[in-house]
């Protein structure tokens, strides 16, 4: 029987391995991984790899943990970012975030849907193509990267740039409720800062208030928010204020400084020079001659590497028609003999930089809900781990043979 026609076997052997899946989950889950903290599961990672016979494991300089199946031709990556964000107000969990729940149905704990159950589905995937000899003229490099809920895809700046890996497509692994998803919005981290002249208090004449300058920018923009673009798949720009501060030398003065930053979501057709632009434009911007510019991150990885970036993160759209689209497509009727529902993400992944950036096709399918996501009481579903592992198996051999060079 040809290798490609295992699907099968691929399902029968994911479902034998759902205990081992839940199992390297809550240890995963065990340890806390905020961005720039992720060494412990990062090593966890590592050793789970090793255990179930990838050809190669390596950790880069930046931390992200890169396992190899295969010596073929053709380069296909699956990427899971295994860093988290904090737990938030505790009370509101059931059960311990780091400890975890699990039964019958669901893995809970915090990263269990986001997103360390597609790194759990990917490594068990992997064994499978072992076990099951699916190795063809293709190269698997599953990867685990950091310092995504920090900045998106700055792990794959690095893995490109520096490490030279471009992979013919990549598999993004956030949760998607198993449709397959082909797009999202991208996004900026905008600072706007207007400045002041500080005074006492008591006789504010004297000065000049940063925070009351600040005041109908607000408004301008809670109106820009209304008339921004909108495309028919990915939907409609957004923007939101998430933060203010200020600058003063007591209660008792006038504030000789404010800013506030913005959450701006880029949809296609948007790009960054025009988003900045639009709040420049803004007459209350004019007015306060408010500077207008992108955050940068340079925060240490885990392992003290520091790669400064702008805190832009583009938006990204593949064609239905794609070859890594269809591959995709093709496998899951092949397994689970139904129609996938293709569709996109609300929140941003590492696609921003492989396609938003480079330009690598990207295409995404994993276990877990998004409304799951940076929630209280984390779960993942452990049928949804299995379906996954099974198509993640079956997806490099079915682009081999079904379309390469077609």
């Amino acid at each position: 029987m040809s290798k490609y026609f295992k699907v099968k076997e691929i399902f029968e052997l994911a479902k034998k391995y759902e205990q081992d899946m839940s199992t390297f989950l809550r240890k995963m889950i065990s340890h806390p991984s905020e961005s720039c903290n992720e060494k412990e599961v990062i090593h966890t990672i590592k050793e789970e790899m090793e255990k179930v016979g990838f050809d190669k494991v390596e950790i880069d300089p930046m931390g992200n943990v890169l396992g190899y199946i295969g010596h073929g031709k053709h380069v296909i990556a699956m990427d899971a970012h295994i860093d988290t964000v904090g737990v938030g107000d505790e009370s509101a969990w059931e059960f311990d975030p780091f400890e975890g729940m699990e039964d019958d149905e669901v893995v809970g704990g915090r990263g269990a849907s986001d997103q360390e159950g597609g790194m759990a589905s990917m490594v068990y995937a992997g064994k499978i193509i072992k076990d099951l000899g699916l190795e063809d003229d293709y190269t698997l490099i599953v990867t685990g990267t950091v310092q995504e809920e920090d900045c998106d895809g700055l792990c794959w700046q690095y893995i490109i740039e520096e490490s030279k890996i471009k992979p013919e497509f990549v598999v993004i692994t956030e949760p998607t409720s198993l449709n397959i998803y082909r797009g999202h919005r991208g996004r900026m981290e905008i600072k706007v800062t207007t400045k002041g002249l500080s005074c006492h208090g008591s006789a504010p004449e004297r000065g000049e208030n940063a925070i009351f300058k600040m005041a109908p920018i607000l408004n301008e923009l809670k109106a820009l928010h209304e008339n921004l673009h909108y495309d028919e798949f990915l939907g409609k720009g957004t923007l939101t204020v998430s933060e203010i501060f200020f600058s003063s030398p007591s209660r008792c003065a006038v504030a000789d400084g404010c800013t506030i930053s913005i959450d701006r979501r880029l949809t296609d057709g948007e790009t960054w020079q025009g988003a900045i632009q639009e709040i420049k434009n803004l007459p209350a911007v004019k007015a306060a001659n408010a500077e207008v510019e992108l955050y940068k991150y340079d925060r240490p990885s885990w392992t003290g590497l520091v790669y400064p970036t702008e805190s832009y993160f583009p938006s990204w759209v593949l064609e239905e028609d794609h070859p890594a689209c269809q591959t995709l497509v093709d496998g899951y009727r092949e397994l689970f003999k139904e129609e996938p529902l293709v569709d996109k993400w609300t929140f941003s992944t590492n696609a921003v930089s492989i396609m938003g950036r480079y330009g690598i096709p990207c295409i995404g399918f994993g276990p877990g809900h998004e409304d799951q996501a940076h929630a209280p009481n984390e779960k993942t579903w452990k049928n949804e781990l299995v379906k996954c592992a099974a198509l993640y198996a079956l997806t490099p051999i079915t682009y081999v043979n079904k379309y390469v060079n077609k």
